[in-house]
């Protein structure tokens, strides 16, 4: 972000507000204060139409007892969006320089986004990803311009970097057209090749040198995002709950989703930012295991809005499917979040067993609920909330005795 009248000078690296189009330079990774832009926030609200597209299409899917089918094309668009998303967050962080160029360039990417979700519903209803191939390639040669760009300010192992970079993004594409001319069955071979290929073009990339991605801006960019999706879901899931009301008026079966689902959702967001994950990307080789983690974050998280869709569709009985079913639908991507959350973030920051197993033995309750019929999705809320409580309460014990035994070794 650009610095404005009154501030302290930008540190270096930091871009400087000297034309309207400049070099493409790395940014410092001890860069003081450093926040989401304006257009890193606006980039991630338009991402977000594309996954509240993939939920819509994934909700339709399973009312319509589709679910093995419905989940194959919610993993394969959704891995575009993430991956696109994810590329372009890592490359900011290291070369905003907030110029018109580079602006109009990251405009041109979220006109990819809303290509991308304008194919989704065709994709998952008649298998034809033309439109999503199309954003696909809007958005990553938009990305390999970028690179180029900097390749061009650069000099060295740096601009190998670069190159490596526009090189495996252009001929990753190559490869995708796959999805769009080969027959059916094959498609799915194609996306798990080419899913592998795009995520080995950053290790083969940085293999020499690594970008100069900031770690506290990264952390603060993969958390509004978490906020983001989760605040869709929340609203995909009340306009599902107000349209079973004024459709079929049946408050009494929904008190108990609803209710459930909100539980889920705020527990889901403290379980996150409980820990400050900006202290444990430090290296390259945490950082990529942690940012490629993310796919299941963010697609389960969206999936659990999904998930309460299906819920409301079932109770009123407009979903083709059984209680346990619907019940799975919630249930499952929500333990699937909470592990995946405990791997990324929470295990590292715990000290105990007690600690430690906390969100793993929430994740095997949370499973367990499905089982409880029409009072499965308010159980498995109860249960999130539980396990924030059981945080809460455990966290607070450690700092007492900690601040007993400073007391003591003090007054020795």
């Amino acid at each position: 972000m650009t610095s404005s009248s009154g501030q302290a000078p930008a540190p270096s690296g930091a871009p400087q507000p000297s034309g309207p189009v400049r070099r493409l330079t790395a940014r410092g990774r001890d860069e003081a204060h450093r926040v989401a832009s304006p257009l890193e926030l606006f980039f991630d609200l338009c991402f977000v139409v594309a996954v509240s597209q993939a939920g819509v299409q994934l909700v339709h899917a399973v009312t319509e007892g589709h679910a093995a089918d419905g989940i194959l094309n919610y993993a394969m668009t959704f891995f575009a969006i993430w991956w696109a998303w994810m590329n372009f967050s890592w490359f900011a962080s290291a070369y905003d320089n907030d110029d018109v160029l580079y602006r109009v360039v990251t405009l041109v990417q979220i006109a990819g986004v809303l290509v991308l979700a304008a194919g989704i519903s065709k994709a998952f209803t008649d298998h034809d990803f033309l439109l999503v191939w199309l954003g696909y390639v809007i958005m990553r040669l938009a990305m390999a311009a970028q690179w180029l760009r900097v390749a061009g300010s650069a000099t060295g192992a740096e601009r190998t970097t670069a190159l490596r970079y526009a090189r495996g993004v252009l001929l990753c594409q190559v490869g995708w057209l796959g999805l769009v001319v080969l027959p059916e069955p094959a498609r799915l071979w194609v996306f798990l090749v080419m899913a592998v290929a795009e995520l080995c073009v950053p290790l083969y990339a940085e293999k020499d040198h690594e970008t100069s991605w900031h770690p506290h801006h990264i952390a603060e960019r993969y958390g509004l995002f978490t906020i983001i999706v989760l605040g869709e879901t929340i609203a995909s899931a009340t306009v599902a709950v107000k349209s079973a009301v004024d459709e079929h008026d049946a408050l009494t079966e929904l008190l108990p989703i609803a209710a459930g689902g909100l539980l889920i959702v705020f527990s889901a967001w403290w379980i996150y930012f409980v820990v400050p994950i900006h202290g444990h990307l430090r290296t390259s080789g945490r950082a990529f295991i942690w940012g490629y983690g993310h796919y299941l974050v963010f697609a389960s998280a969206a999936a659990i809005g999904a998930g309460l869709e299906v819920a409301v569709e079932q109770a009123v009985g407009k979903a083709h499917i059984s209680t346990l079913s619907a019940s799975a639908a919630v249930t499952l991507p929500t333990a699937l979040y909470l592990l995946t959350v405990w791997v990324l973030h929470s295990r590292h920051f715990k000290v105990g067993l007690a600690q430690q197993l906390v969100l793993p033995v929430t994740a095997l309750l949370v499973i367990c609920c499905t089982f409880l019929g029409d009072w499965a999705v308010l159980a498995a809320g109860l249960v999130s909330a539980a396990a924030v409580v059981v945080g809460v309460i455990l966290t607070a014990r450690m700092a007492g005795r900690q601040r007993a035994a400073s007391a003591t070794a003090s007054a020795g």
